[in-house]
């Protein structure tokens, strides 16, 4: 019995390494990649002490990239992360303001990647390690929450200053990463990026001044708002209202991830690829 598995598994195996095979001894289009990887995930905003890194927070995301030229690719990138900040980690009297929030955010982005070397047909003509930067364009929906009395809330549909803001803001993504060979199939990718956004709400936390009690739109809100007297703080007469947020800076995070990257087997867009393929080996794909 123990005979017969061993048999079925290496027929099955047979196939695969036939294509692993192929991957030296053929000209087969091999420019599409898949990936899934995880990494960090920190904010920078109001609750960040300058000069600091933020909470570190956990990401996962999933990719394609393919490859136009030998040096450039263009990727596509889906991530899930989460971000948090709180006052009571500030090393200034921000502690007095008694902020908090966390949330939950997704991003996707469109990106150009330029790699320091060319990328070859074969495994054998792929770097081991391969450099890059990148940088592109993407979209982000984000939601900050916070907790009060043991139930957590969204902030902004209770508009704690006065007024609500979108929840989905464009980002600019930039950073550099490496490539490492693992196999005919498999890379490594290592990246980190930082994000350019256009929302100074990803804490909800932006206006100068605290807006006045009777103009926001319930009891919560006014909580929300002002959570300085939770712990003795707020100051007794109304036109000392202290600073909330800085309006003049925007928020941003930084991405940092490991992923394992796939090389599809079999050829995709084969017409818009024909010349790539087809072109003479330059002499940095020629083995000595």
């Amino acid at each position: 019995m123990k005979r017969l598995l061993w048999f079925l598994v290496a027929i099955c195996l047979i196939p695969s390494f036939m294509e692993a095979q192929s991957f030296y001894s053929t000209r087969r289009n091999r420019n599409l990649l898949v990936g899934f990887g995880s990494g960090t995930a920190n904010y920078y905003g109001e609750m960040v002490n300058p000069g600091e890194f933020g909470a570190l927070k956990f990401n996962i995301a999933a990719n394609a990239e393919y490859y136009l030229r030998e040096r450039i690719s263009v990727r596509t990138t889906l991530t899930f992360f989460q971000i948090s900040g709180n006052d009571a980690k500030a090393n200034d009297d921000r502690q007095e303001r008694n902020l908090s929030f966390k949330s939950s955010n997704i991003e996707l982005s469109a990106l150009g990647v330029l790699n320091l070397s060319p990328v070859g047909l074969r495994f054998y003509q792929r770097s081991q390690i391969n450099l890059h930067a990148f940088a592109g364009i993407g979209l982000l929906y984000f939601n900050p929450k916070a907790e009060y009395k043991g139930k957590t809330y969204a902030l902004e549909p209770l508009q704690t200053e006065g007024s609500g803001y979108s929840r989905v803001t464009p980002v600019i993504p930039i950073g550099l990463g490496a490539r490492i060979k693992l196999d005919p199939f498999f890379n490594i990718l290592i990246e980190g990026g930082y994000r350019i956004t256009f929302t100074d709400h990803l804490d909800d936390v932006s206006v100068r001044r605290y807006p006045e009690a009777s103009t926001l739109k319930s009891d919560l809100s006014r909580a929300l708002s002002d959570r300085r007297v939770e712990i003795g703080t707020q100051p007794p007469i109304p036109s000392q209202q202290g600073v909330r947020g800085n309006p003049n800076k925007n928020d941003g995070y930084f991405l940092a991830n490991i992923t394992l990257q796939y090389y599809l087997p079999t050829e995709i867009f084969q017409d818009s690829q024909r010349k790539l393929y087809n072109r003479k080996r330059k002499y940095y794909y020629r083995r000595p």
